[in-house]
């Protein structure tokens, strides 16, 4: 049901018992909430409108995908027509599976060709910058890999024809014995000439190929399937008449999922290893029956045990247990009474879990040839005990023995995802996020099935030496049943077309050792004469996932060396296979490169879901550029609160008429919380650099050296520096050019050269960043940030923070005024929040209109870090991370 129709059921049923008034209320509260709905629904694979626009004419879509040997590449390809009296916007969205690379997009507007090549993101960003500079048109594709969405669009005048085609590639993988192809199909209005045709070519032969009716009955039996012994071809075409949802209806009803599932002849399997599971439960309602069901699949053979966290660690029993029915029971009504509770101590939680593997070991109760596994699912980032993720990398690293194996379940998006995956695979697992909808018990149950039959163990595939190159890895610590380990490399030039592998690896009860042997000019043969196979896969298979292995070890990379080395192979790849990766981008150009867009890719995989768009296109399509800085920026008022130098906090507080001041003496590296908000969605917080020490006993000042703006609803963070501003969508900006970047719908940054940063979320609250630059040589002084926050931002009613708990502006009474001991500052006594206070007057500075003299800002100044003017000590405002909220209460 569209959205306005839910509301209307809303409010039938509410003006039946209610007000009207109350009734309008719940609806806008619903509808927000319906917007909260449809931002995490559609990270659980519901879809955009893949054309948007309005009086337009859809004349085709079609999608095809070649898959030769587990490896696919897919076209979506569409004709538009602008059928309105007037110019508008028209967009053009796909859903790609989440480890696809793009590999090429382009564009043919009014016979005007943009075609993409991929580039280092730095060299695609600088030749897209150099075009704006120049008054050239370019605009920004925004390519979301949490979202999966591919978004672009483009204004144009009425009768325009739009023609668009995206690629992407990717390595199917095996998942429960099948392979499984999705493709996202949402048109969103009827199309004259749609299509979907799926090519399988497997030269070891095809077992057997299904499409399931994942796109309901209506389209029962549509979709056509012709195979051979290693050949399939599947098409879905339905007529016009038959995508209208009801005999006379408009609508399409082509919406959601179409899915080919397949398999490949192989040899039989070599048993299934037993293993002992330690289930690790955080408490979530969501996954009360998703742990159950886990629980109902352990045999005898199974040990396990469960460990809740919060503020506390529980074990449910300090020792494994049998996987008997009794046991199974009990483990199960302990779940049924885990209550919901604050904090997360996952640091301790790890532990006890390894301790208790460890004592299992040493007791002789595991087998050395079993599987020990973790399972940790939390919903949120540690808050309790060990904060500092490296330090919890760390420590589990430490205690973890190698047979030990951790696997990682994120819980919706207040979860730090890359630290799972890294702590997962940095330990023999895998990680996965699980979105919080409505079947989260089911993605639970999903990656356990994935996970709970190991076969094999220590695999490693082998040739003989000078016979390939550039192996991918090859070492792999277990197979899972129903998946698949991949290996590819370079054969290098050779007498012999035979290529040889040995395969070792250790099962149940025996060691297993495989010997193959293939004529691979045999195979180049069959290719070149198959139509359902792709020019040159098996190099494009190789890249794909030499990238992947890579982006891999360089999230793991030890020291910053390394990291580099690793950084520039996969730019090296990425860019020789055109591949769009979270290190390159896609740089669309028109003929003779007149106009530029940016197809780029962000790199924290924590992002929500504000996608970019075209914002700046050529002049024939009649869209403007962005207004500059100084016509785009909310106006500061003249009194406001600020932060300068080292740091000097001045609150402004408008009903008193009056600024307080007061310094945070704290230490280089720890992060300040000045504004958390979770009723808004937003957090500011501010990083602290030390100045230079000159003598090793000298005082070391602080300042901020970062400033962090982060809206949580879409995921977005803007993080200034002193040297640039980087956005969670992986752009990053100098100081250099004016810029107005509207970062998503909501979020909006303008950047004036070598001068200041404005941030301004929903058009309700705002944050101006002030850039201080110093002598290079000062023996003490460093490059600093000053920060300049309005008392009218509409905070809500939970903020906090070092300021934002001054959004609330508490009662100040001033009096008993006398002669302090400076006889230019008075002292009188301060009555605030029920303390009396002694305070000095004095002033700060103001550098919004004089970065180098500023302007004297009168205020009663506070002693010891504020005590008693802020709420607790200025301890509490530490924050682990630049996104973290403020942990509530105080």
């Amino acid at each position: 049901m569209e959205r306005a129709g839910v509301l209307k059921v809303i409010y039938t049923q509410c003006i039946s018992r209610y007000s009207k008034e109350t009734c309008f209320l719940f609806i806008f509260q619903a509808d927000i909430q319906i917007c909260r709905w449809e931002k995490e629904v559609s990270l659980n694979h519901l879809f955009y409108v893949a054309i948007r626009g309005d009086d337009i004419t859809v004349k085709s879509y079609r999608v095809e995908s070649r898959i030769t040997s587990r490896f696919c590449h897919t076209t979506v390809k569409s004709s538009v027509v602008n059928s309105g009296p007037n110019a508008q916007s028209i967009g053009f969205n796909v859903q790609i599976p989440k480890r696809a690379f793009i590999t090429n997009f382009t564009m043919n507007v009014n016979g005007i060709m943009f075609v993409g090549s991929v580039k280092e993101k730095t060299v695609a960003r600088n030749l897209y910058a150099q075009a704006r500079a120049r008054g050239k048109a370019a605009g920004l594709v925004r390519y979301r890999t949490d979202m999966e969405t591919f978004k672009t669009e483009v204004h144009v005048p009425p009768g325009s024809k739009i023609e668009f085609e995206l690629h992407y590639q990717e390595m199917m993988q095996r998942k429960l014995g099948f392979y499984e192809h999705s493709l996202y199909l949402q048109p969103g209005r009827l199309v004259p000439q749609f299509q979907v045709d799926v090519y399988i070519y497997e030269p070891n032969g095809i077992a057997s190929v299904e499409t399931p009716n994942t796109l309901g009955e209506h389209f029962s039996g549509m979709a056509k399937l012709t195979s051979s012994k290693d050949k399939a071809h599947v098409v879905f075409k339905p007529s016009l008449q038959q995508q209208r949802k009801c005999e006379n209806c408009t609508t399409s009803a082509i919406d959601g999922i179409f899915t080919v599932k397949y398999d490949v002849l192989r040899d039989s399997n070599a048993g299934e290893l037993h293993y002992w599971s330690l289930l690790f439960q955080f408490k979530m309602k969501q996954t009360v029956e998703a742990m159950q069901t886990i629980l109902d699949d352990l045999t005898m053979d199974d040990y396990f045990s469960i460990v809740d966290f919060n503020h506390n660690v529980r074990c449910w029993s300090e020792e494994l247990v049998q996987g008997s029915t009794i046991q199974v029971a009990e483990a199960k009504k302990y779940i049924q009474n885990i209550k919901p509770n604050g904090g997360t101590n996952i640091n301790e939680a790890l532990m006890r879990a390894v301790q208790m593997l460890v004592k299992a070991s040493n007791q002789g109760m595991i087998d050395p040839r079993s599987v020990s596994m973790i399972m940790l699912v939390s919903d949120g980032d540690p808050t309790v005990g060990e904060i500092k993720l490296s330090a919890i990398q760390k420590n589990v690293k430490k205690v973890m023995r190698e047979e030990f194996s951790l696997f990682s379940l994120g819980i919706g998006f207040d979860v730090d995802y890359d630290f799972l995956e890294r702590i997962a695979m940095e330990n023999r697992g895998v990680a996965q996020r699980i979105y919080t909808s409505h079947d989260a018990s089911d993605q639970i149950r999903r990656f356990y099935s994935q996970v709970s039959s190991p076969l094999l163990r220590k695999i490693t595939v082998q040739f003989p030496e000078d016979s390939v190159s550039d192996v991918t890895q090859n070492h792999f610590d277990k197979y899972f049943s129903g998946s698949e380990l991949v290996v590819a490399g370079k054969v290098l030039p050779s007498e012999s077309t035979t290529l040889n592998s040995f395969t070792t690896a250790f099962a149940d009860r025996l060691d297993l050792s495989l010997q193959t042997e293939a004529d691979y000019l045999e195979l180049d043969a069959a290719l070149a004469q198959q139509q359902h196979a792709f020019t040159g896969f098996a190099r494009q298979m190789w890249a794909y996932i030499t990238v992947n292995q890579l982006l891999a070890e360089r999230s793991l990379a030890p020291t910053a060396g390394k990291k580099r080395k690793i950084t520039q192979r996969i730019l090296n790849l990425a860019v020789e296979h055109q591949f769009v990766t979270p290190l390159t981008a896609l740089l669309v150009e028109s003929e003779e490169a007149k106009e530029r867009l940016l197809a780029d890719s962000p790199r924290d995989p924590k992002q929500g879901c504000c996608a970019g768009i075209v914002h700046s296109l050529p002049p024939w399509v009649r869209m403007t550029t962005p207004a500059p800085p100084s016509h785009a920026e909310r106006p500061l008022p003249d009194h406001i609160t600020i932060v300068e130098n080292d740091p000097h906090f001045i609150v402004h507080l408008p009903k008193n008429n009056m600024d307080v001041c007061f310094n945070i003496d704290s230490e280089p590296g720890h992060i300040l919380n000045l504004v958390s908000d979770p009723g808004a969605g937003v957090v500011v917080n501010g990083q602290l650099v030390g100045s230079k020490r000159v003598e090793e006993k000298e005082k070391v000042n602080t300042y901020f050296g970062t400033i962090s703006v982060f809206y949580q609803p879409d995921g977005i963070r803007v993080s200034v520096t002193t040297d640039r501003i980087d956005l969670t969508d992986g752009h990053g900006f100098l100081f250099e050019p004016h810029a107005m970047i509207p970062v998503c719908f909501r979020v909006k940054v303008s950047i004036v050269k070598d001068s200041k940063v404005m941030v301004t979320v929903d058009d309700k609250i705002t944050v101006m960043v002030l850039l201080h630059r110093v002598w290079k040589k000062h023996p003490t002084h460093v490059d600093f940030l000053g920060l300049y926050i309005p008392n009218n931002n509409q905070y809500s009613s939970q903020a906090h923070g070092l300021i934002g708990q001054f959004g609330q502006e508490p009662e100040v009474r001033v009096f008993n005024l006398h002669q302090g001991a400076d006889p230019l500052k008075k002292e009188a006594t301060m009555e605030v929040k029920g303390n009396k206070l002694v305070v000095t007057r004095g002033w700060q500075k103001d550098y919004r209109r004089d970065k180098k003299r500023g302007s004297d800002v009168f205020c009663w100044f506070i002693h010891n870090s504020g005590k008693g003017f802020i709420d607790g000590h200025y301890t509490n405002y530490i924050v682990p991370r630049l996104d973290s909220f403020l942990p509530l209460p105080l």
